[in-house]
């Protein structure tokens, strides 16, 4: 374990290398910061801190820069997040508020993320498989035509057109609405499917065929492969960094491009707490000059989906972090009201 000392040496050295971009060497950090100690003991500390691996000397200058090793226990011993100032939260919300829909929450989100951290944003939709029946909606179009309107806890509303094998009355389709709602509404979407298996046997024999051609859209809209969903935004600012890429900016534009090289560095949506993997924690080869920060968010204590930010590993951690947590909160938010 590292001492106080050694470990405020080591904050010292990621705060200036972070602001300034330069190597950092025992000089600078004794005039800038208030160590309490010569600068011959700080040399004796940061090179303990380079036998350990928490720094690293880029070339023959004096300075050093932190490795993937410092960056990471700096971020586990942060005292706490930066808190977003009383202005800050009110442009958040003020911004986010004016959606519309689910695809416009989602996009004024990764533009929020990207123009506050200057990094990345990476957003995933709310994944159905963890969302909840709102209302299932059936519209008659036709004597023989049914729109079905699925609404979720999330805000996310799928709509089918349905072609039905006979024609089907208004007091029917009505009927069924009701039945249907009073067995799914505010049910899990995994348990939908054995709510519903016994309705059409509550029909007349005539139309039992539709009812199971309805239950059929249903399911199949509730099982959609497609519902693994991310959006992307601020690639563009990944080229104020090129110096952070050691060989080339290619590899980490690649795995952008990859989703589900970006779901997976997303993590489980159901785990709501902070995540930060830090270069070579990132499994993708790609992206072992980058750190990801993600949070999930949702309505009610569990998370729905995850969102957050890549960018170089010479990152503003603590303001990160803080974005990305104050931007997870106000989605949340806006999907309970919504």
């Amino acid at each position: 374990m590292l001492s106080e000392r050694r470990l405020q040496v080591l904050r010292a050295i990621v705060q200036d290398y972070v602001g300034t971009e330069e190597p950092v060497g025992s000089k600078a950090l004794t005039e800038r910061h208030n160590l309490g100690v010569s600068p011959a003991t700080v040399r004796n500390d940061m090179a303990a801190l380079e036998d350990e691996g928490f720094i690293a000397q880029p070339h023959t200058s004096a300075g050093r820069i932190p490795t993937d090793k410092g960056y990471r226990l700096f971020v586990d011993k942060l005292a706490g997040v930066k808190p977003m100032s009383a202005p800050e939260r009110r442009a958040i919300q003020n911004f986010l508020d004016g959606a519309v829909d689910l695809d416009d929450v989602v996009a004024r989100t990764v533009r929020l993320l990207a123009q506050l951290t200057r990094q990345v944003a990476v957003v995933q939709y709310p994944s159905l498989t963890r969302s909840t029946v709102r209302h299932v909606e059936l519209l008659s179009l036709a004597p023989a035509r049914v729109m079905l309107v699925l609404i979720t806890d999330t805000g996310r509303v799928e709509q089918r057109m349905i072609d039905c094998p006979a024609p089907f009355g208004e007091a029917s389709l009505a009927d069924l609405r009701a039945r249907l709602n009073s067995r799914v509404a505010g049910r899990r979407f995994t348990d939908v499917p054995r709510l519903v298996e016994d309705l059409p046997e509550g029909f007349d024999v005539e139309d039992r065929g539709t009812v199971a051609t309805v239950l059929s859209t249903l399911l199949e809209t509730l099982v959609e492969e497609n519902e693994e969903r991310l959006m992307i935004g601020g690639t563009a600012n990944l080229t104020r960094f090129g110096h952070d890429f050691p060989l080339t900016i290619r590899p980490v534009l690649e795995a952008l491009e990859e989703q589900v090289v970006l779901l997976k560095l997303l993590g489980e949506a159901g785990d709501s707490g902070m995540t930060v993997r830090i270069g070579h924690e990132n499994a993708y080869e790609g992206l072992n000059s980058t750190s990801v920060v993600s949070v999930g968010y949702g309505s009610g204590g569990e998370a729905v989906a995850k969102l957050g930010v890549v960018g170089p590993t010479r990152m503003d951690y603590p303001g990160t972090m803080g974005a990305v947590r104050a931007v997870a909160r106000y989605v949340g938010q806006i999907l309970a009201e919504s």
